[in-house]
């Protein structure tokens, strides 16, 4: 079991398995969205995800002309867990609260697009694209 909350505990969630690798996405619309060099994320089949609390404190922004969406707490603005395709969803790595340590990056994806300044130093695989599995 993994759970995992926002920064101000409003949003909680619970993923019903044991995850360890993490995908940390190098594009730029995943670095305009949290303001660094992009987004470290679990990914998990979405029929093992529950909201514990705070579905009414989520917002969502969809980009215009894209196929690409954002969910964060209305309080604090912590990015939340969201959903990647039809049967996949992701959390963000750094909410999670339990079993956070056995997280370790497994794959850096869109490393082609990656900031001039973003330098890579774990031995995660690198993708310069998205991940094919």
């Amino acid at each position: 079991m993994t759970k995992g909350q926002c920064n101000c505990g409003a949003v909680a969630f619970e993923i019903d398995t044991d995850i360890s690798e993490v995908f940390v996405c190098h594009c730029s619309i995943c670095r305009k969205s949290t303001g660094s060099n992009g987004i470290a994320v679990v990914v998990f089949d979405k029929k093992l995800f529950r909201w514990i609390r705070g579905e009414d404190q989520i917002s969502t922004w969809k980009k215009p002309k894209r196929e690409w969406q954002t969910w964060f707490c209305k309080t604090c603005g912590s990015p939340l867990p969201g959903i990647d395709d039809e049967s996949l969803m992701f959390a963000p790595a750094g909410l999670i609260t339990d079993g956070s340590e056995s997280l370790r990056v497994g794959h850096h994806i869109w490393v082609g697009s990656k900031a001039a300044w973003d330098e890579i130093g774990d031995s995660g695989k690198q993708h310069r694209e998205s991940f094919e599995g």
